[in-house]
């Protein structure tokens, strides 16, 4: 059968958030683009991420809220059916019509397969049925395939067939007992949701919990879980695997634990795998280093943007760089003039000190640019102003007995701060304002001039620069 040949100006493997936005941006810069997507148009973030993940975690979230107040009259609990009927409402049911409708509207082409580089500026798409269609890019291809669980070489473990985030998010029904292998983010928010909906978690961490924040933020989420009836072995080493007529037994080195289901959550790893790197003279086990523009070193045509590229596996950080790399990919295609300056439009600056996460356990941690750890061993010269959430006056009024803390970390050779963390109920919404305050550089004399409404829980800003000293030339 003789496949089919199109020619376009952009090809994009990958039709999650991260290359829905490099498409769109492309198309509005004047570009014909064409998106490859082999599984749902819409990826990993609406269907197994981001969106179900949070699904499970927001009515833990309220719940929790709303026990805390008193004169809140709340009974029987979480409603699991309800909360997964709610899951599966915001996934679509993991149908992506809807996705493939905004493609459409957005003048972007969909080709439905696996797609790999075949050579300069080709990509070969292998539908599910065999078909082929070769896709020669004009100006460019944008390799946009996210990134793929680790699953860690334990004797049984991928016999045992345990379950990845993929399995956890789109549970159809919730385990009687759930062990959770790994320390990370994905650990202890699956770990929040399904001991919230009813499991028995057991959490076996090879290190500590959260060791990529503060440790004072971690500390806390772990008391939590622990508080919340989540079993915790940290330093544990996970030695066989096996899976039983009834449970999946994992042997440690602190004895034997019993679940239900296994869930590995030990981490995720760019998807390079089978992209048909080699035939561009790229090795596959290797990162695809690229510059501030995504452009992947040693090519002119080659762009590698989101969790494939390594630089920060979080969907927003995707999607911003994203928008710089259809931008620029645009420009260049047109001969316009390329503004790739630090902090300009065609370049993902802020990947290198100023990427803002939260982590949606109870309670949450968000945080922004490095921890004090990382900035002292970048050389940074810092002070760091610690303060307790509770003492805040709008603290008192979301919930009776507070429980948070906060972080920030100046720069002290320039006067401005350079990382931020926060612990606590609903601190997510915090981490937008240090986020700003980084990429601005604002200076601390003049945060001072950002007066934060009373009586909010933002009142921790006026805390901390209190708690740093208002400069005498302010």
């Amino acid at each position: 059968m003789t496949a089919e040949v199109r020619e376009v100006d952009l090809v994009v493997i990958g039709a999650g958030a991260v290359g829905e936005n490099v498409a769109d941006r492309a198309v509005q810069g004047g570009l014909e683009t064409v998106i490859v997507e082999g599984e749902l148009v819409g990826g990993e973030c609406s269907y197994w991420a981001c969106m179900p993940s949070k699904a499970l975690l927001r009515p833990v979230q309220v719940l929790s809220a709303a026990q805390a107040l008193p004169g809140v009259s709340v009974g029987g609990g979480l409603d699991v059916p309800a909360v997964l009927r709610r899951r599966d409402a915001i996934t679509h049911d993991w149908n992506d019509q809807s996705q493939v409708d905004w493609l459409d509207s957005a003048g972007i082409g969909l080709v439905r397969g696996h797609g790999r580089l075949s050579g300069e500026r080709e990509v070969t798409v292998t539908a599910a049925g065999g078909g082929t269609v070769v896709l020669r890019a004009r100006h460019a291809v944008a390799l946009v395939t996210g990134s793929t669980p680790v699953i860690p070489d334990i004797p049984g473990l991928r016999e045992a067939k345990p379950w990845t985030s993929r399995e956890a998010t789109s549970a159809k029904s919730v385990p009687k007992s759930l062990a959770i292998l790994g320390g990370g983010v994905i650990a202890v928010e699956m770990a929040t949701a399904f001991r919230a909906l009813g499991a028995a978690v057991t959490v076996i961490a090879k290190e500590g919990l959260l060791g990529t924040v503060e440790p004072f933020a971690a500390e806390r989420v772990t008391a939590a879980l622990h508080a919340q009836g989540v079993e915790i072995l940290t330093h544990a080493t996970t030695t066989r695997v096996e899976r039983t007529d009834g449970d999946v037994l994992l042997e440690t080195d602190k004895g034997t634990i019993a679940a239900a289901e296994l869930l590995v959550a030990t981490g995720r790893r760019p998807n390079t795998a089978d992209l048909g790197l080699e035939s561009i003279g790229l090795d596959p086990a290797e990162r695809l280093a690229t510059d501030d523009t995504l452009l992947v070193d040693g090519f002119d045509w080659l762009y590698a943007v989101g969790d494939v590229n390594g630089r920060a596996l979080l969907t927003h950080q995707g999607k911003y760089q994203a928008r710089a790399a259809g931008d620029v990919i645009a420009a260049r295609a047109k001969g316009r003039p390329v503004d790739d300056a630090p902090w300009g439009a065609h370049v993902a600056t802020a990947d290198h000190g100023a990427v803002p996460q939260v982590v949606f356990t109870d309670p949450e941690v968000a945080s922004v640019g490095p921890t004090a750890d990382q900035a002292r061993a970048q050389g940074k010269r810092i002070r760091v102003v610690d303060y307790d959430l509770g003492w805040v006056a709008g603290s008192s009024i979301a919930r009776d007995d507070y429980q948070g803390a906060a972080r920030m970390i100046v720069d002290e050779d320039r006067g401005v701060m350079i990382g931020a963390t926060f612990v606590g109920p609903e601190v997510a919404e915090l981490v937008q304002t240090a986020t700003t305050a980084i990429v601005g550089e604002v200076p601390l004399d003049r945060l001072w001039h950002a007066v934060p409404a009373y009586p909010t829980v933002s009142e921790i800003w006026l805390r901390l620069l209190e708690g740093y000293g208002r400069p005498a030339s302010a």
